[in-house]
This record gives C-alpha cells, structure tokens and sequence, in this order.
C-alpha cells in the first residue's frame, strides 16, 4: 500500500465502494437468467460465489483493485440468446460457459492474450477507455432513466426530469464532484450512503425487507455442478464457446487496461503492472461460473468507481469479494442500494475517464483519430468490442492510405483481420 500510495482506510473505502456500485447484478442477474427457466435463488448463491472467488482471486494473487462478477453483456446473451433464442437447455449452457472459461484461461496463460494487449495501439487504448468512460455515463443516466430510448428520431432523448431517481442522481453527481474537489475522504462513498438513507425514509420503492437469509446451496434447484460438459462439445453449440471466447477476450482485456489506466497501475511502457494475472483471473473465474451455474465471469467497470476513491491494491478487490460472500447472508439488503444511490458515482468515474482524451497524440492523426472512432463506437453501438474492431479497422487503413503503412506492425494487422473475420462471419456478440 505504502509503495503505490495508498492506505487501509483508503482501500476499505475503495473496496465498499465498488461493492455498492456494482451489488446491483444480485437482483439483475438472477432476473435475467430467470426469464430463461433458471431458478432466480440458485443464481443469486451462484453471482455471489463468482464475484467473491474472482474478485478474491484478483485481490489475493493478482493485488489489483479491481472486482469481477456475471459480466451484465453475456448475461444477457446466455439467457436470451442461447437459452431463449437457440433453445439450448440450461446443463449444456453450463457446459459451454465451463468450456469458454477453459479456452480463455488457455489464452490467457499462453501469453496470447498478453499479445493481443502488447499490439494495442495507444491511440486505441486511450480511446477505449473513453469510450468505457462514454459507456458508463450511459448505462449509470438509463438506470435511473435520465436517459431513455427513443421511438422515433434520435435514438435516445431525455427522460422525466421531476422524478425522484433523475433529482437524485443529477444532486448526487453534482455532490461527488464537489466532494472529491475538496478532497473529502470517501465522497464518492458518502453519497452513496447518503442517497440509500433518502431513498429509504422518502422513496416507497425502497423498503426494509429483513437483514438475514440462510442461503440453500444443496437444495433441489442448486445449479452447483449441474453444467453439461459433453453436450456443450456438440458441433452446434462450439461456435457459440468461440465467440464467447473471443468477445471476452477483447471486452474484458479492454475494461482491465482502462481500469488500470484510471487507477494509474501502469508502467513506464503502458504495460498493466501485475497484468498477467489480472488477465488469468477473470478467464479462471468463467470456469467457476460455470461450475456453480452462473454466467461467464469478467472485470466490472465499476472497480473504477473504486479507484477513483483511491483503491491500488488488490486489498480493494479482496474487500469485494468478502462483501459478496456476505452478502449470500444479508439477501434482502441488496434492495437497500437503489439505482439513483450508484449512479452518481459511476457517472462521475465515466465523467473522469474522458480525461483520456489528453493523452491521445494529435501529431500522429491516424493514431489519434482511430482512438477517437473507437471510444465513438463504443458508445454508439454499446458494445466495448465492436469499437475496439472499428477502431483498428481504422488504424490499418487510415496508415495504408496516408503513405504510412511501414509504421503498422504484423501484430496489428493480424488482430485487425481477425476482428474483421469475426464479424464478417456473424459471430459477434
């Protein structure tokens, strides 16, 4: 701690921090399984076993602050997409998740992975931590519906400015900057409390609904060790392992650098310090989450919310995963915590994250500009990988076509079909 600058006090306030923005995916990812025939209490043991294993992981081995959990994308592409959509039943779904863990942690422990993230260029990965900061600025406004969709014209549009949440996050935003200006100790943290101790004394939405709940890891609707391994082999269902694999590798390893970048955990050359084996933990943490019958595992964009309230060590990520554990327990005070009490946190760390835009070279354009259309695309596509294709797709060309073509290395330009065949092929997630 002393030796990246940081403190006990500082890492515990970093840790809850992050605990509170994302405690959110026990309600979310049980109600997203549980529209595909999951039992919603066999997934809630199952996100909180994934969360205190990976961010314990992260925290112990890797000693980063940043916390993994059900990542909130392939949640949604499991339940709806493989479950729902191609009718595959929830063992082998398992099963292929188990298997994605697998191949992933064999690309990550090979190094390939670690190549993917040496070969990306700077301009990129400056842009794909804007467009992560874009990202979360989204995601924190729709949650307390800010920003809603759209039916007709633009996509999105402003939602009901007199409500309670948008009040609350807009006064809850303009706090935590405040805050952090004077340098308050945990600021970030403090409105989070602040805003959960409104929401219930005034909200109606939010209400006490008990302290404890013994969780049931035995019982008849477990999901532990229920995955389907050799029916996940089916010719019919791999490709779905390759693209889970293959969207992991480039979503999460992009939230790991920008992660990273915030918490300014980087090296003189731009490396992850410690990043191999942040990079194994969240690939070994799929395998878990397979096994115990959850969704595929990544880092949570909100670690950033820690690392901006000061988290630099992995006692950070190991506060989270003790949290999760606990929470197993304390069930029903995961509905204390209402979207408008995270937002303001995950608005601001989004809001700080754009600062990213400083560090992009505007004497090498092409660099610069391919940084740009991913953060861009990132955002308008809301998808972290489809940025990341579009961004290099980009580089390459724009280089080609300014003359400048000696500067691209083999790396790039490999990475760079690869994406391109990915998508050209229909495997995009």
């Amino acid at each position: 701690m002393s030796h990246r600058g940081s403190t006990l006090k500082r890492e515990f306030i970093a840790g809850l921090t992050t605990f509170l923005a994302m405690v959110y995916s026990v309600i979310v990812v049980p109600n997203m399984l549980g529209a595909a025939g999951f039992d919603t209490g066999a997934v809630f043991i199952a996100t909180c076993l994934i969360a205190a294993f990976g961010s314990l992981l992260m925290g112990l081995w890797a000693n980063l602050p940043m916390a993994i959990g059900c990542a909130i994308s392939l949640t949604a592409f499991t339940a709806f997409s493989m479950v729902l959509g191609q009718g595959i039943s929830i063992p082998v779904t398992l099963g292929a998740i188990f298997l994605m863990g697998v191949v992933f942690t064999f690309v990550s422990i090979t190094g390939i992975r670690q190549w993917v993230l040496t070969n990306l260029p700077k301009g990129i990965a400056h842009g794909t931590g804007i467009g992560i900061g874009l990202f979360l600025l989204l995601i924190a406004t729709n949650s307390v519906q800010l920003i809603v969709a759209n039916d007709a014209g633009l996509p999105v549009k402003l939602g009901d400015i007199n409500s309670l949440p948008v009040l609350a996050a807009i006064l809850g935003l303009a706090a935590t900057i405040g805050l952090e200006k004077r340098r308050v100790p945990g600021g970030i943290l403090l409105v989070i409390i602040v805003l959960s101790l409104f929401g219930l004394i005034f909200d109606p939405a939010v209400q006490y609904q008990g302290f404890f709940a013994w969780p049931n890891l035995m019982s008849e609707q477990s999901l532990i060790g229920q995955l389907d391994i050799m029916g996940a082999l089916n010719p019919v269902v791999l490709p779905i392992v390759l693209a889970l694999v293959m969207t992991a590798i480039f979503d999460a390893t992009g939230t790991i650098r920008a992660v990273a970048g915030q918490a300014e955990l980087l090296d003189e050359k731009d490396n992850i310090v410690g990043g191999g084996k942040a990079l194994t933990s969240d690939s070994v943490s799929s395998i878990v989450a397979g096994a115990v019958g959850g969704a595929p595992a990544a880092v949570y964009i909100e670690s950033a919310a820690g690392t901006a309230a000061g988290g630099k060590t992995g006692l950070t990520a190991t506060i989270v995963g003790v949290l999760f554990l606990l929470m197993m327990f304390l069930a029903p005070l995961s509905y204390l915590v209402p979207a408008y009490a995270t937002a303001p946190a995950l608005m601001y760390v989004g809001l700080l994250m754009l600062s990213n835009v400083t560090k992009l070279d505007f004497n090498d354009k092409v660099d610069a500009m391919a940084g740009l259309t991913c953060a861009v695309f990132i955002i308008l596509s809301c998808n972290i990988v489809t940025g990341i294709m579009l961004g290099f797709v980009t580089l390459v060309i724009g280089r080609i076509c300014s003359g400048e073509w000696r500067q691209l290395k083999p790396g790039v330009v490999a990475i760079t079909l690869g994406l391109v065949v990915f998508y050209m092929g229909g495997w995009a997630i």
